[in-house]
């Protein structure tokens, strides 16, 4: 059976909602329980943005009935004058006191929006902030977790313009009742059926619009994982880290065709959606055409036989008219909250629902000389059938080189992830200073390593920056930037520089200036030597870009600078691994030799085959 995100073949249909009329009902009024929450948070970027809105929007509800019964004056005033020789300074009155309402009406409604606008700036701000403090408190496995992705973007989608969509429609909502209080009162004076016709009206495209919009969100949460892909080749055409393998294979035309071929897929069902949703607003639209002409020659007859005056008939009408408009956006605002209930589940079902990385409170190990200890350690990544690492036992000892060996995927950058804390042993035991990791404060274990990952960082940041990354509290320390360039050696090549420290790396930003590879990854071991309270360095095939002669000085360098500090080496050349005081060999994820390089060459093991291999590749 094919995936349902695969590129090939058309989607399912989006599933309906289970349940009859009454479960239909209960999950329509249960979406709305995220309003209060959100207007709260609305509250909470701008009180004083937000009281603003809510006074005008109170006025705002008063002025449509206001401007009606003044325009009813202006008429009666108008046919007196006529044929009673009434004074005409009384109508000029009336178009004076309409002109200054209208006139301040308008005022309301610019000054909404632009307190609109202004909160919306503010708010959007607040609402990534808070997207991006969770993700910062989140543990690796959840970022390479596909799911987890889906779910980010769903609560980003959105997220700076739902809140507020959603408190603008709560007040707009308020206004509406308001406008409608009034309206009606005066409507009910005509007739009260006149009330009961602009509401029933109204309903049909309510009940539509709420449907739709559920479906809406429904297609949208289902093809989360499609619009990921698509963005994804959008990364891979206009990146230019991803330029040169493009062109070079031809890939191009390719990658368009499957962007392509995403997009058509996900605007047909837009399409379909909007010619469906389009349908049947045009036809509730008739039927509210209908009611209002039906309306206009009630009125129209009582008029002419002589039942309500002129300035009643305009009144009425404009009233109705007005009614229609309000009514309906009264309920449209109700689907609105609907929608945006909907979106805002996403955001705060993430906010909600991402678990934080476990964290001990420990900041200091009972045991200092017991060092780094692997005990039966086993770990699988999720999803996974085959361990990572099987039954692994190791002790790193204080102050002691440690080399790593063993072929892509044998578990060597596994060891290193679980010393870091980002993922917990699925069996053994893991201790750094005699106290399990799990019982470590996660800052102040990590503060004590310092690792530079082979897939490490190349950050569009000035090169000081890149360096002082290393250690955040220190990042624009430019004495530690140059200490931590020469250990690193990076000072000769940082020194050619136009603007040294202080150059742009990176072709993303203005005069920026891309380096070679193994300038990025001396910048990159560098980094390890801004942390001068780590005492455990870990550098995974830092030096893979670099020739052999360079890999050996960085490794000279290495040993003299942390003479004393504990250090894991992962490197597949075997004239830097037997400088270590211990090599560890790695095969499926389990230890299979340990010794010094003489020892595992005695042994005439795994270790010693690999280091043959190697050694006539050289001669």
């Amino acid at each position: 059976m094919a995936h349902p995100h695969a590129l090939p073949g058309a989607p399912p249909p989006v599933p309906e909602p289970v349940g009859g009329p009454l479960a239909r009902v209960r999950a329509f009024f249960e979406v709305f329980r995220f309003t209060p929450r959100a207007v709260g948070l609305v509250w909470a970027t701008d009180p004083r943005l937000l009281a603003a809105i809510a006074v005008l929007t109170v006025l705002a509800g008063l002025l449509p009935a206001s401007v009606a019964w003044v325009g009813k004056q202006l008429v009666d005033a108008v046919v007196a004058a006529a044929r009673d020789g009434a004074d005409g300074w009384v109508a000029l009155g009336w178009v004076a006191v309409e002109a200054g309402l209208v006139g301040f009406r308008g005022l309301v409604q610019r000054a909404l929006g632009v307190l609109d606008q202004l909160l919306r700036a503010r708010l959007g701000q607040v609402v990534n902030t808070r997207i991006l403090d969770k993700t910062v408190t989140l543990s690796l496995a959840q970022f390479e977790d596909a799911d987890f992705q889906d779910r980010l973007v769903r609560a980003r989608r959105g997220a700076s313009t739902r809140p507020l969509s959603l408190a603008r429609r709560t007040f707009g909502l308020v206004q509406d009742a308001i406008t409608l209080v009034t309206v009606g009162g005066l409507l009910w004076s005509f007739s009260p059926w006149a009330v009961l016709v602009l509401a029933v009206a109204a309903v049909p495209g309510f009940l539509v619009e709420t449907r739709f919009s559920d479906a809406a969100f429904r297609l949208f949460s289902w093809r989360t994982a499609e619009t990921r892909q698509q963005n994804y080749l959008e990364v891979l055409l206009a990146r230019e880290d991803h330029a040169k393998e493009v062109k070079l294979f031809g890939l191009g035309p390719e990658l368009l065709r499957r962007y392509h071929a995403i997009f058509e897929r996900l605007y047909a069902e837009d399409r379909a959606l909007t010619l469906r949703r389009g349908a049947w607003g045009a036809a509730l639209g008739l039927l509210g055409t209908a009611a209002l002409y039906g309306m206009y020659g009630w009125i129209a007859w009582d008029a002419a036989g002589g039942r309500i005056s002129l300035g009643d008939m305009t009144m009425y009408l404009a009233l109705f008219r007005q009614g229609q408009t309000v009514i309906g956006g009264a309920l449209a605002s109700v689907g609105g909250m609907y929608e945006d209930n909907l979106y805002l589940s996403a955001l705060f079902g993430f906010l909600d629902g991402a678990r934080p990385e476990r964290a001990g409170g420990a900041t200091a190990g009972p045991d200092p000389g017991d060092g780094v200890r692997f005990e039966h350690v086993t770990f699988r990544y999720p999803g996974s059938e085959h361990p990572a690492l099987d039954d692994v036992s190791l002790q790193l000892r204080p102050g002691e080189k440690l080399a790593l060996v063993g072929e892509n995927g044998s578990g060597k950058t596994t060891l290193v992830k679980l010393l870091a804390g980002f993922y917990s042993p699925e069996g053994g035991r893991l201790t750094v200073d005699g106290l399990d990791v799990a019982d470590w404060d996660l800052e102040a274990l990590r503060r004590r390593i310092g690792v530079i990952f082979q897939d490490f960082v190349r950050y569009q940041f000035l090169v000081g920056e890149n360096i002082g990354v290393g250690d955040v509290d220190h990042l624009g320390d430019e004495a530690r930037w140059a200490e931590a360039a020469d250990k690193g050696l990076a000072a000769a090549f940082v020194d050619e520089l136009p603007d040294g420290f202080h150059t742009q790396l990176g072709r993303w930003f203005q005069d920026g200036r891309e380096l070679s590879l193994g300038q990025w990854q001396k910048v990159a071991l560098s980094r390890a030597f801004m942390r001068g309270d780590a005492d455990i360095l870990v550098l995974d095939e830092p030096t893979a870009a670099m020739d052999a002669e360079a890999e050996y000085r960085v490794f000279e360098r290495f040993r003299e600078l942390t003479e004393g500090r504990t250090a894991v080496v992962i490197s597949h050349r075997f004239s830097t691994v037997r400088m270590a005081d211990r090599i560890a060999v790695l095969d499926h994820g389990r230890l299979v030799e340990l010794g010094t390089h003489a020892e595992l060459v005695a042994m005439d093991g795994r270790y010693a085959r690999l280091f043959g291999l190697q050694a006539e590749g050289y001669r």
